[in-house]
């Protein structure tokens, strides 16, 4: 039970979730300094200020009314930011790095399968052993096909 669990904390997609989930935390705590410091006054200057931002009151008596569509264009330029931020810092270089993994995988050479080699020795068998040449692969094999004299007659 134990193994199991190691296994899958070990594995790489846990392990770099929860490293983006530290750097997204991290990260909020920018986007949200630049939405209260800076976003929210500019929202707040194109509203009258005494409303609270860009919104308006449904009953004008009663405070609760106040649509506040500063907040929640404040949220979604919050959105933006952090979604581009994750798909130009974390997804588009595993995007990559997956990628060359891919092509490196690829252009390596695959030693050919049993089937293959056993293919290929019916091939030679069938063609007749006197003129055969042994294959580079093999090495340490006979240099030439079957000796007609092996074994030693006495």
């Amino acid at each position: 039970m134990l193994k199991g669990f190691r296994d899958f904390i070990l594995r790489g997609n846990v392990i770099e979730l929860a490293t983006a989930v530290i750097i997204g935390t991290a990260f909020t705590a920018i986007v949200n300094a630049i939405s209260d410091n800076i976003i929210n006054p500019l929202i707040a200057a194109v509203g009258s200020p005494d409303v609270g931002g860009l919104g308006f009151r449904i009953r004008p008596d009663v405070e609760a009314t106040f649509l506040d569509f500063g907040a929640v264009i404040t949220a979604a330029i919050n959105f933006l930011i952090v979604a581009a931020v994750v798909y130009f810092v974390i997804i588009m270089p595993m995007n990559k790095l997956n990628e060359l993994r891919k092509r490196g995988a690829a252009e390596e050479d695959v030693p050919p399968t049993q089937e293959e080699l056993l293919a290929e020795i019916r091939d030679l068998l069938a063609k007749g052993a006197q003129d055969v040449v042994p294959d580079q692969r093999l090495e340490g094999g006979p240099a030439t096909g079957i000796d007609p004299n092996y074994p030693p007659r006495h």
